[in-house]
């Protein structure tokens, strides 16, 4: 019995396989490009509903107070600012049992554009460790007040999941990713949209700058101020990529006294 390899098939056969892997890739190719259009699609329109980032970005600035409230483990409760235009940052933390519990009394920190820097009672501190996290906490917190402005910022890749209904309500699935020409993990968002408000109820999200890239279940509700959706209202807690919850206690994250426009300067976020 002969056996051919596919450079010595008959020619017939040949063409017929390599016709077959092609109209596969092909197909393959436009079943994703058709899940990313629908997926580009559906970030476009809950970003349109929360007004998008040029709107938020218009307003030059923001000022808010922060509360973060573990519970039984402390809580963490700051006064905010951000200029939006290079994503200048500034906490100034009463409370600090969470992000540094070993330290008494008021805590500064913020980015000037160019620089993490951290004051311990007016006292500029250098300590690494304690930088580090500055460094994590400034643009976190951040990001977490603009996300769903800047879910079309340039360098996120998008993945139609399917629908899935949750508690009566029905949703599509779309999972985030973040581009990136460096090798270390990068933080994966799954966002649950409402099908009837294409508002994110609730997300999936990872917190890889910790190396936890098992994720939390987070829960948002809004509040409008001057035409932007701000998801004031949050809570997490540990879960699966099925959404599924565990039975210990929320975490709660709100924010309160949300203020436009204050006038604040770049020179406002010099250590």
């Amino acid at each position: 019995m002969k056996i051919y390899s596919i450079i010595t098939l008959p020619n017939f056969r040949t063409k017929s396989l390599i016709a077959f892997i092609l109209i596969a890739f092909i197909g393959l190719q436009t079943m994703n490009a058709q899940t990313d259009v629908k997926s580009k699609e559906l970030i476009h329109a809950l970003v349109l509903v929360n007004g998008g980032y040029e709107k938020l970005a218009s307003k030059k600035d923001v000022s808010f107070t922060y509360k973060y409230d573990n519970f039984d483990n402390g809580y963490d409760l700051s006064t905010e600012k951000y200029i939006f235009d290079g994503e200048y940052s500034y906490g100034y933390y009463k409370k600090h049992e969470r992000t540094f519990p070993q330290l008494e009394g008021v805590i500064e920190q913020g980015f000037d554009g160019n620089e993490y820097w951290l004051k311990h009672n007016g006292k500029i501190l250098t300590d690494e460790n304690l930088l580090k996290r500055v460094a994590f906490s400034r643009p976190t917190n951040f990001y977490w007040f603009t996300m769903m402005q800047k879910l079309l910022d340039p360098g996120l890749a998008y993945e139609y999941l399917g629908e899935k209904s949750i508690n009566n309500e029905d949703y599509d699935v779309v999972k985030v990713t973040f581009n990136s020409n460096d090798k270390k993990p990068k933080d994966i968002y799954q966002l649950y949209i409402n099908k009837k408000t294409s508002l994110v109820d609730q997300f999936l999200f990872t917190v890889a700058d910790f190396g936890v890239m098992e994720p939390k279940l987070m829960q948002v509700k809004y509040e409008e101020f001057e035409g932007i959706l701000i998801p004031t209202k949050r809570q997490y807690k540990n879960s699966t990529w099925d959404a599924d919850i565990t039975d210990k206690p929320w975490i709660n994250v709100n924010w309160s006294n949300i203020k436009f426009n204050t006038k604040i300067t770049k020179e406002d976020f010099k250590k």
